[in-house]
């Protein structure tokens, strides 16, 4: 014997609408409650809520803010690039700044370090007296040896000196 069994849907009267879609949907009222009236049919539909959108700059287009994105794509994005002119009135490039100071040293100073007179000068490096990196003034800069540099700079800062001292 082979029993046939009544499937009923069971379904209640819709009391709300989804936010996104607008179909009508049955939540409990406590939970409409709960969540002031923000409630959806489905995830999709919460995740199209929960994104956070905005204006292409050039054409106003609609785009994901996570993306931290200003144009919606290439077209739009030359358009936003025309009459930038790069590399022009660039800053001085620190490094090769450096660079020319050191060798100014070198060729003043001597290729050797002014405190203990290593004389690998290939690795000497500048110091700042004053300990202000932007003056680079003659009277203000020594040539010395990475071992001079710690001990000038990490000596001062030390947890062992102020522990044994």
């Amino acid at each position: 014997m082979w029993y046939t069994t009544l499937v009923v849907e069971y379904k209640r009267n819709p009391n709300t609408n989804c936010m996104v879609c607008k179909i009508p949907i049955y939540r409990r009222p406590a939970e409409i409650k709960k969540n002031q009236g923000k409630v959806f049919c489905s995830m999709s539909c919460y995740g199209i809520s929960s994104r956070k959108e905005k204006p292409c700059i050039v054409c106003g287009k609609l785009i994901l803010a996570g993306l931290n994105k200003k144009t919606c794509n290439r077209s739009c994005s030359n358009i936003y690039r025309t009459g930038i002119k790069y590399k022009i009135n660039s800053p001085r490039d620190k490094v090769k700044s450096q660079q020319a100071l050191k060798v100014k040293l070198l060729e003043s100073r001597g290729k050797k370090c002014e405190r203990c007179n290593y004389e690998k000068y290939q690795i000497l490096e500048i110091h700042h007296k004053n300990k202000d990196r932007k003056d680079n003034t003659t009277e203000n800069l020594l040539l010395i040896c990475p071992n001079c540099h710690a001990e000038e700079h990490l000596l001062e800062k030390s947890w062992l000196t102020k522990k044994y001292n």
